[in-house]
Order: C-alpha cells, then structure tokens, then sequence
C-alpha cells in the first residue's frame, strides 16, 4: 500500500553569517535599507515538505508517492528519489519555472532572514488525485494554494483517508476554508502555535476539532504531542536526541512516521510515537535528508 503526499519539492541553500543582524542594521535608517552579508558557510539541501516526509516514510519502509512540481532545474531532485526507491510518478516537471526555493541565511545569534521562491509549487494543482486500489492514505501538507483546496476535494471524492497538515500554508486560508478542510479530512496536524491560529479562525477548540475528524495532533517539540481523539487529549511524551544539530524538517520527519503508522492501521497514538522517535533522530543530524533509520531498533 502507499501513501499520497502532497506538498512541495525545493532546495534549501543554508548561509551562515558569522556576525549578528543586529549589528549591520541601523534602526533609524531602515527607509533606506541597503546592507551586504558575507557567508563563507553554504551548504544546499534537498529538501521541502512532500520531499522530506516521503524521505521519512520511505526510511520506514513505507511506500511514499510524492505528489509535487520541479522546474526545469529539477532534474537532480528526481534522480534523487528515483535512487532511495521514492516513487515519482506524480512527480511533474514544469518547463518555464525553477524548482521551489528557500534561501537561509543565519546569524551567530541563530537569528535567521529567510527568502521563498515558490516557483513551480504554484502548478502543483495540475496533477489530479484519483481513486486507486493500492493508494492507502494521503496527506496535504504545505504546498500552492489551489493545490491545497483540490487535492482536499480529490481525496474526499476518491474516499482515500487523508491528513490535514496546513503547516506554514494555513494563514493562505481564512476561516471557513480550514474548517471546511477539517470537514474533508480524516486527521489533522498542527504544531502548538498552528493549533491556536486554527481554533482561532475556525472558532473551535482543539477538542471541537478531534470530533469533527478520527483524531487531532498538535506536536509540542520538546515537550512530546497531544493527541486529541473524540474530544479526550492524551499526551504522548517526547523522545530525547543524541544531540541538537539542525532542526530543520523534524516536523515533516515526524509526519512521515505517521503516515507509515497508518498505513499499518496503528492507533494515532502509536503512530505519534514513532514520530517522535524519528524526529529525535533528525534533529542529531544536518539537513533535512540527511538522517539514518534502524527499523530493527525502532523494532519494525
């Protein structure tokens, strides 16, 4: 069985500033702002939602099936999933655009200036989702707006289960668009700040939302995650990294775990907890696809 997951494909180039923001921004000259960085440290990652949690999934044994855009500048993403046997058959190329981008450029302070190119994400509506007999589960994870309001209705027109996890995407959406997601969807995902602006514009609390859909999760980073079924929350606790490198993709490294837990018919709180685990083994390590995963001492 696989798994659908919508959202994005991009390339992450990292900066590493070695002064502070702070000192190279004039608060009384911010109208005529013109300033320069010098970053000896680069580094670039493959990386994007859809990309880093099929990475996950895959690493569990899964069977992930990205559905996402690149550019004309994508050719070495593809052949990247091709090579670790993350399906690419709802992986289109669009001619006329770049690859989606993020530039991070970090100060010593980890402060950081972040600059989002969504280039060819904003065709990903293009491709369609349709009912298949091997397709499991979905997931609608950040991605172009239009992308994200049809694949909720493909999904629910095909009867394939899926998750709702708007991410960085939800302030897109105003209030009666996510609780009309909510309406379609099977679970939801949020991060703790994502769950307050959700309650906030939907006008309903988290345990509204665990009973309009088969279970809630609002993922809490250090502190574990909460999962809400029916109305009743239980807190799964956090699992405790080898060390704290990059946290960069430990939320879409957790997602992944979920999905592989529900394509095995796990309750949400198992699934929760394996990810978790996952999640503590990306942070030990730079880059979002750049983490290693024992299934044998995960006990898979």
């Amino acid at each position: 069985m696989a798994s659908v997951i919508c959202g994005s494909l991009a390339f992450d180039t990292i900066m590493n500033f070695e002064g502070r923001f702070a000192d190279q921004i004039l608060p009384d000259q911010l109208h005529i702002l013109n300033v320069s960085f010098l970053v000896p440290g680069l580094r670039r990652d493959f990386g994007g939602c859809a990309g880093n949690i099929a990475y996950a999934l895959n690493a569990l044994g899964g069977k992930a099936l990205p559905m996402a855009t690149v550019g004309s500048d994508g050719a070495d993403y593809v052949a990247r999933l091709d090579e670790l046997g993350v399906g690419t058959e709802f992986v289109r190329t669009v001619a006329d655009a770049y690859t989606a981008q993020a530039m991070i450029m970090t100060d010593r302070d980890n402060n950081q200036i972040t600059a989002f190119h969504p280039g060819a994400m904003q065709q990903a509506h293009i491709t369609r989702i349709a009912a298949r007999p091997d397709l499991k589960v979905g997931i609608i994870s950040p991605d172009g707006r239009d992308a994200m309001l049809q694949h909720a209705e493909q999904f629910k027109v095909a009867s394939i289960p899926f998750v709702f996890d708007p991410g960085q995407g939800l302030p897109m959406f105003n209030g009666d668009e996510l609780s009309h997601f909510i309406e379609q969807a099977d679970w939801v995902t949020v991060n703790d700040y994502e769950g307050k602006m959700l309650s906030e514009r939907t006008g309903w609390s988290s345990a509204d939302i665990s009973r309009r859909v088969r279970g809630l999760v609002v993922t809490l980073g250090a502190e574990g995650c909460e999962v809400w079924i029916d109305g009743v929350m239980s807190h799964v606790p956090a699992v405790t990294p080898a060390a704290v490198v990059d946290p960069t993709g430990c939320g879409d490294a957790w997602r992944g775990a979920l999905l592989f837990g529900l394509e095995q018919g796990w309750p949400l709180a198992k699934c929760a907890a394996l990810g978790n685990q996952v999640g503590a083994l990306k942070i030990a390590q730079r880059g979002p696809q750049n983490y290693t995963v024992d299934r044998k001492a995960l006990g898979l």
